[in-house]
């Protein structure tokens, strides 16, 4: 496994793998590597000759009151969980070279992320696009993985690449959870004990709706309103709702009445000081 810091190499490289006609894949992340990470890893390896993992705290994607100058970090530990699964090439940029003082361009989804985690974090997601276009142009990949835990960012790259005519397929890959069912995320870390505990109960909520929807109720405002009635009887601990809301699976709007479509439940809960987010599809 090789670490490549510089644009020009990791771009160089990738050029140069491309004439050589082999596949490259890429997993971009913001580190602190967990097993919902590797399992894009792993995919990506069973899919491509090369794999390429970034590792890059995004600066521009972040508020000002949001946490980047604390987001957790563990270079020499990712850089062993990549080895270990077969990643090939780990790209760790600095923000100098990804953003110079002239740097002055940006990629913009419109539509798509006016709602969900767009509507709470205003130009996130214009954040988002800019460095994964910049990634793409730099690793040159024929496939790229995004987990479904954000699933409105991977509708929101799929957008993109759409509109933009990037040669490369966009594959999402399934929420991996823990043992409890808390979706992995690297924010996890942020909670202390009794708060870490009390945020299976988000999970256990959403298995509840999809269980009554199963049942027959198909009421968009009553499915939610059963998810936040039970965060209202589970959590101890102070909890803040963002939003619950039912979207459709394929095109990302909101679904307001009887649900007739594929479907997918989405959350966003501030427990403590952290931000969690959850989806699951009807």
């Amino acid at each position: 496994m090789q670490q490549i810091g510089n644009i020009k190499e990791i771009q160089a490289f990738a050029l140069e793998s491309r004439r050589s006609g082999k596949t490259i894949a890429l997993v971009p992340t913001m580190g602190y590597l967990h097993d919902g990470h590797l399992e894009l890893m792993k995919r990506a390896r069973e899919k491509a000759d090369l794999v390429i993992v970034s590792i890059f705290i995004n600066p521009i994607q972040f508020g000002p009151n949001e946490d980047l100058d604390c987001y957790p970090q563990d270079l020499d530990g990712d850089l062993a969980k990549c080895r270990n699964v077969g990643v090939d090439i780990v790209f760790t940029p600095t923000r100098e070279m990804l953003y110079p003082d002239s740097f002055q361009s940006s990629v913009e989804v419109k539509e798509i992320t006016k709602g969900l985690c767009g509507a709470g974090r205003p130009g996130h997601f214009q954040g988002v696009t800019t460095v994964v276009s910049k990634l793409f142009n730099l690793t040159l990949p024929n496939i790229a993985f995004f987990g479904e835990k954000d699933f409105q960012q991977l509708a929101v790259i799929r957008q993109m690449v759409d509109d933009l005519n990037f040669p490369i397929e966009i594959v999402g890959v399934q929420i991996v959870r823990e043992s409890d069912g808390l979706a992995m995320s690297s924010r996890n870390a942020y909670l202390p004990d009794r708060e870490r505990k009390e945020a299976a109960n988000i999970f256990q909520a959403l298995i509840h709706a999809k269980a009554l929807h199963k049942q027959g109720l198909k009421e968009s405002k009553a499915l939610c309103q059963t998810v936040s009635e039970q965060l209202d009887k589970k959590m101890e601990s102070p909890f803040q709702v963002e939003y619950i809301k039912i979207y459709n699976a394929s095109n990302l709007t909101e679904i307001n009445g009887p649900i007739t479509t594929p479907a997918v439940l989405l959350i966003a809960v501030k427990l403590g000081g952290t931000r969690l987010i959850d989806n699951l599809k009807l």
